[in-house]
């Protein structure tokens, strides 16, 4: 083992963090094994999403669905429900799919990178995750905090994202056959505590002796990164039902396609230009104002517009339902404006 490997492992052995998916070293010492469905839980979950905004989702889920094959027998709406404002929703349709296809196995996940990555849902990231972390594996693990952490320690001044394939190399040398799991969660904990985007703090790093970008003083400089071009703004328009009673109309979205299986407002679809109105039905149609929502690749003006009209099916009490979040604002945009005309 390396020095800088082994330099990382007693580092992580006294300050590893404390998160609910997670063996601590200390118990795996002692010959306590990962949880498989623990793991994947959190590695699909966690993608592109902060370990914040994870926690209380994934702590839910565990008590809901304490087994793959639990999550298998879910309805799909169950699971888009809980999942409601955790975004990326094609995961969550994946997350179903994957957890079906490994009850249908036994509710045995595969124990290698190659079985990992032929279920639904799961690349070369997750299926590296999953294979150190859950089976000892000495898979090569590369997130966003690997490559901030092997950029700087070697001065790798290429940008991303075309400096990738270099910066899994480089992941590579470092990585172990020895506690290969315990490993890759200490670069991304150093990567995600001490050696951050903005101030990293190098004199508690546990390798800062064998940081070259440290000594070269471009550390907080790195990884360097390509400009991103301006995301395009789309525009689209909520339509707002609200009866008498307190209940709004809602409509489940098309499985396929963004927020796929989601319940939303009716509306028009998302365009570069501003639609024309589409109201789902006849009503007195009000204009209330505008919410906006970034995704992945675009930005979302949606306006809203509201009627109170008499319930008829598919009305609901709007807290009694998960929405995206998009959805979610739409929603309280249109509910504030009622309130206020009285």
């Amino acid at each position: 083992m390396g020095v800088i490997a082994q330099a990382l492992l007693r580092w992580y052995d006294k300050h590893a963090r404390d998160l609910p998916w997670r063996v601590r070293p200390s118990a795996r010492a002692a010959g306590v094994r990962s949880d498989p469905y623990r793991v994947w839980l959190s590695e699909i979950m966690l993608q592109q999403t902060t370990v914040a905004a994870v926690i209380p989702y994934f702590e839910r889920f565990t008590t809901r669905w304490s087994t793959v094959e639990a999550l298998a027998a879910a309805e799909d709406a169950q699971i888009m429900a809980e999942w409601a404002g955790l975004g990326y929703y094609a995961r969550a349709r994946n997350l179903l799919a994957c957890a079906r296809a490994v009850a249908s196995k036994g509710g045995r996940f595969p124990d290698t990178e190659a079985g990992l990555r032929d279920l639904p849902g799961i690349g070369a990231y997750t299926s590296a995750a999953i294979a150190a972390i859950a089976f000892d594996r000495p898979a090569v693990v590369v997130d966003g905090n690997v490559e901030r952490v092997m950029a700087r320690l070697h001065a790798f001044e290429s940008p991303l994202p075309a400096a990738k394939p270099a910066l899994y190399a480089l992941a590579e040398r470092h990585t172990p056959k020895a506690r290969p799991g315990d490993h890759a969660q200490a670069v991304m904990d150093l990567g995600a505590t001490i050696c951050t985007p903005r101030r990293p703090a190098c004199g508690v790093c546990p390798v800062m002796p064998a940081c070259a970008g440290r000594k070269a003083g471009i550390a907080d400089r790195l990884p360097a990164k390509t400009p991103k071009k301006p995301k395009p703004i789309r525009y689209g328009i909520a339509y707002l039902a609200y009866s008498a009673d307190g209940r709004v109309f809602l409509q489940r979205r098309p499985e396929r396609g963004l927020l796929g299986g989601m319940l939303g407002l009716p509306g028009t679809d998302w365009s570069e230009t501003p639609p024309r109105p589409a109201p789902p039905f006849r009503a007195k149609w009000r204009p209330v104002g505008e919410v906006r929502h970034s995704f992945t690749h675009f930005h979302l003006v949606l306006s809203v517009a509201v009627a109170r009209v008499g319930a008829t099916h598919g009305f609901v009490k709007p807290e009694l339902t998960s929405l995206p979040t998009v959805m979610r604002k739409a929603v309280a945009m249109g509910l504030s404006a009622f309130q206020n005309v009285g």
